[in-house]
């Protein structure tokens, strides 16, 4: 799949930010990681987005196994921090986390909005009947994503769902910087709540 808009290759200069963060008081800022330590950026949608909420509890695996290689994990959601900081403060993460409600750091990055289509609507309707399947939940196509929507206790507020009438479209994924702060691998979300493997990663991070 390919970037919208403005495509950022390996080798640009990764764009800078500085945001609120999501997880603690206080801000997040790329330059805190230049010249220290290579950094796995995941870009997610708000925190409405189920697939995103698993994905960010998967990722605690994967940014340790990161860690030993050298790299640092780091997440921006799409979710205001005032919101964002009490379903952290109870659901806690081994990485650090931002807020970019206004989503300028996913559009730096290349990752936008697009329709809402049909296809794109089943395509979200079947990945959500597979991580239905993962977690045992008995449900049926074209009622997937709603059955796993509250699957971990999540209470959906009138911001998340106007979140969610603006994002639910929106591409989302990884981005590998080196210490130099150059981008050396882009993953873009091909299948909603997948991460990148231990092979994939492996073979981004060797030339770092």
């Amino acid at each position: 799949m390919t970037l919208d808009r403005r495509r950022l290759r390996p080798g640009d200069p990764a764009p800078d930010f500085t945001l609120a963060a999501a997880d603690r008081e206080g801000q997040v800022s790329l330059h805190e990681y230049r010249g220290r330590t290579g950094l796995f950026l995941a870009l997610f949608r708000g925190l409405y987005c189920p697939f995103c909420r698993r994905q960010m509890v998967q990722l605690n695996r994967t940014a340790e196994w990161l860690s030993q290689k050298g790299v640092q994990t780091l997440a921006v959601v799409a979710t205001p921090a005032e919101r964002a900081r009490p379903y952290f403060r109870f659901r806690p993460l081994s990485f650090p986390v931002a807020a970019d409600p206004d989503l300028n750091t996913h559009h730096a990055y290349g990752f936008w909005e697009r329709p809402f289509t049909p296809s794109v609507e089943q395509l979200a309707e079947e990945a959500a009947l597979d991580v239905a399947r993962e977690l045992g939940i008995s449900t049926r196509l074209g009622e997937a994503r709603s059955a796993i929507q509250s699957a971990d206790g999540f209470q959906m507020l009138d911001s998340d769902q106007r979140e969610a009438d603006r994002q639910q479209a929106m591409l989302i994924g990884q981005i590998l910087i080196d210490r130099a702060g150059l981008v050396r691998w882009i993953n873009v979300e091909t299948r909603a709540g997948v991460l990148p493997s231990e092979q994939e990663l492996s073979a981004a991070i060797a030339g770092l």
